[in-house]
């Protein structure tokens, strides 16, 4: 009998390419069900996570899931599209997203610059998507472009697991 794990690929992705630390402030964009929150939080000591979606019941399901973590204050939860996000700026030192279409499915600037301004100088992006109807060929070079104007270090992943592209903000805001 196979064994399957219960953790998804693109998650187990995701913290891989995160490799977080035990004290890193951390928001994730579209929680969902909440199973990436709980890897997360299992992972965090002093840090925290923000866990955002714009759904009313994914929410509720990422609470649900992560009840003890709300409780001690690791985890909080809010409703909310990211470009609507207020958070205050350079308070987060990773940020990351599984599956969520509007970074090559539309221009995402009015979501890029929330992310650059809550991320720290230097802070991670990190954008992941499990294997899906998007051709990756054509996926990791449509994300890598929009995160180009304002990240740096920007690279696709190819893995078993999915496909990936991280980013760094840079130290210092773009001149236009």
């Amino acid at each position: 009998m196979a064994v399957t794990s219960a953790v998804p690929d693109r998650v187990r992705l995701a913290l891989a390419l995160l490799d977080l630390g035990c004290s890193e402030r951390v928001m994730e964009v579209g929680c969902g069900p909440g199973v990436a929150a709980a890897e997360v939080c299992a992972r965090l000591t002093t840090g925290t996570l923000v866990a955002t979606d714009r759904s009313a019941a994914a929410i509720a399901r990422t609470s649900r899931r992560n009840a003890a973590a709300i409780a001690v204050g690791r985890l909080s939860v809010r409703q909310v599209a990211l470009a609507d996000l207020d958070l205050p700026p350079a308070s987060v030192d990773a940020a990351f997203a599984i599956d969520v279409n509007l970074f090559w499915t539309r221009d995402p600037e009015p979501e890029l610059v929330v992310l650059r301004r809550v991320l720290r100088p230097d802070g991670r992006l990190v954008l992941v998507y499990g294997h899906g109807p998007q051709d990756p060929e054509r996926l990791a070079p449509l994300v890598s472009d929009r995160l180009a104007a304002g990240f740096a270090d920007v690279i696709p992943h190819r893995s078993p697991l999915g496909l990936a592209v991280t980013a760094r903000r840079v130290s210092r805001p773009p001149r236009r």
